[in-house]
Parts: C-alpha cells; structure tokens; sequence
C-alpha cells in the first residue's frame, strides 16, 4: 500500500502544526517537525502489517514523538533571553583594527629579521618551526650533527627575539 504524500500534506500539515503548537513548541520549530514528520514517512513508510490502516492517526504519533524528542533536546540546552542593549554589549570574538594593525606589523618585523639570518639558519629555523621537522632531520637535512642543527636553529630564535620582542 503506498500513501499519497502529497494529498496527505495538505489535509493534515496544518493540523499537526497545531498539535505541535499545543504541546508548547514555537511555530518555527512546529513547522519545521511537521516537515520532518513527512520526510521520516517518506524515508520509513508504515509496516504493511496492520489491517486497520489509519494514516492521519500515524502522522500524528510520529509527529508527537518528534516533538517529544525536540522538547528533550531542548531541555539539555540552557538558554537566556537578551534584549537588543544586553545582546549589543556582547563582545565581538573579531580582532579589533588596532590589533590586525600591531599583528601585520610584527609579521613584518618578523619577516625582515629573518631576511637578516644567514641563509643556512634561516632554513633551518624555517625547516623547524614552520616545517615542523625535528632537529635531528633538520641535522640530516643539512649533513651535520644535531648539536650543529640546534645552535642554527637557537641562534635563529635569539635573533628574532632580540629584534621583534617574541616568538
């Protein structure tokens, strides 16, 4: 036996809308579980088995338990109401200019500090910090000795610090 979804919708999507609305969900959540009520009938159609086939009274339960499901979902959720002067006051996770300006400057700094590395202590570092390689592949990388490798890269980051404050 196949439904016809369509004819369905229309008889009944404002009615279990309703029904959700009484139980004590938002109109926009309301709505939004009366889709998904007919999208979970489309996907999972009802068990051919039952002889007395009533399926405005199956809408309705697969309805109610969805919104019985979003209503325990959301009792998990702790939610506060703001007003539109509480919600402006909330502080913006954006960077201020001042700070886009000060970063952009140090990466500057930093840039031109590292131009100022001899070239074999300048790939090193960059191989090691930026490269993320270990001092000993660094050593190998180079055909040195580790001891060699780490003096690179340690006096590579006492130059930076010497001439941009941080790392």
């Amino acid at each position: 036996m196949t439904w016809d979804i369509q004819n369905l919708f229309r008889r009944h999507a404002t009615g279990i809308v309703k029904s959700l609305r009484r139980r004590g969900i938002n109109e926009d959540a309301a709505a939004d579980l009366t889709q998904d009520t007919f999208l979970r009938v489309i996907a999972t159609p009802p068990a051919n088995t039952s002889q007395n086939h009533n399926p405005k009274a199956y809408l309705y339960q697969a309805a109610r338990n969805l919104g019985l499901n979003h209503q325990r979902r959301e009792a998990l959720i702790e939610t506060i109401t703001l007003d539109d002067e509480e919600a402006a006051n909330i502080p913006d996770p954006a960077p201020s200019p001042e700070k886009i300006v000060y970063s952009r400057q140090c990466l500057v700094q930093t840039h031109q500090a590292l131009s100022e590395l001899p070239e074999r202590t300048r790939q090193a570092f960059e191989m090691h910090r930026l490269g993320e390689r270990t001092i000993a592949e660094v050593a190998e990388e180079f055909g040195i000795s580790t001891t060699r490798a780490w003096s690179l890269i340690r006096d590579a980051y006492r130059h930076l610090v010497a001439r941009v404050g941080a790392i």
